[in-house]
Order: C-alpha cells, then structure tokens, then sequence
C-alpha cells in the first residue's frame, strides 16, 4: 500500500469527526475564553480550521522557516466561516496528498526559526504529526471549551456523555 493511501484514510477519518466538533462553535460567542491564557474559541475553531494548510507546507517544500514567514492564523467570522474553511483546507490537503509519491513522503522535512531547528523528519512523519496529532489535541481543547460552555459535545470514537 502506497503511503499516501494510508495517511488519506486517517486523514478523511480524523477530518469527519473535527468537522463534527467544529459544527457545534458558537458564532454568538467566538470571543469567549476559559482562561485568560487560553485562544478564544473562535482563534481555536479557526486556528483547527487552518491545520489542514500544513499538507503543503510539508509536502512542496523541504522545511518551513517562521524567520522567513508571515505565519497567521485567518480568523473565521462565524462557526458556518470555519466550517467552510475547513472544508476548503481539507479538499485542497487531499488533493496534495493523493497527488505525492513515497519518494516524496520520505524525503526530510524541518520546521525551524531561522538558526535554531527545532526538528527535522521524514515528510510522512511530519504529515501524521501536524495533519493528524496537531488536528486531534486542539481538537480535544474544543471539546473542553463546548462543556464549558454547555454545548452538547459530540462523539468522535463512540457516543459522547452528551449522545447516549
């Protein structure tokens, strides 16, 4: 099985349960933190909205320097702005990775601030951790923010408290 194979399956799984979660942001409420340290649940939902970009990132180039970028996250302007996003960021991720090879995949990928690399990896290594991990703990955050805020939280590998 060709690698991109089984990235694009995790990836399309993990996107349908994030899809789910960020659903279920309230546009009314997009400024609302727990904590005065925390994103926003708007900053969160979009910056989730967002991770999908990476598949690029990764995959057309062998490392990405923040000295070297204007690195943003785009605010959505309401939960439906997100989703949408989201939806547009995750199209464009799967055709990149339908489109790229093993060669490519296990080629190096770094992420670094100009001098100091932080890390360097194979691309599908890179792939999993900021497509997939990445996806999956500021997801879990959400989920946090939604009970804070007494939104039903939805299931994602099984019935929730909320869906039993």
């Amino acid at each position: 099985m060709a690698l991109n194979t089984a990235l694009l399956a995790e990836l399309k799984h993990e996107a349908s349960n994030t899809r789910k979660m960020l659903e279920r942001v309230p546009s009314d409420n997009l400024q609302w933190k727990p904590h005065e340290k925390s994103f926003s649940i708007g900053y969160l939902a979009s910056h989730i909205a967002n991770i999908p970009v990476w598949a690029g990132r990764i995959i057309e180039a062998d490392e990405f320097d923040f000295a070297k970028s204007d690195f943003t996250t785009p605010q959505g302007v309401s939960a439906t702005d997100i989703v949408e996003k989201f939806d547009k960021n995750l199209a464009d991720a799967i055709k990149i990775l339908e489109e790229t090879s093993d060669d490519v995949l296990n080629n190096p990928w770094s992420m670094r601030n100009g001098e100091h690399v932080f890390f360097t990896t194979p691309k599908k290594v890179s792939l999993r951790n900021f497509l997939l991990n990445h996806a999956v703990h500021h997801r879990g955050q959400l989920s946090v923010y939604l009970r804070l805020l007494d939104i039903p939280v939805p299931g994602m590998y099984g019935p929730s408290a909320d869906e039993r």
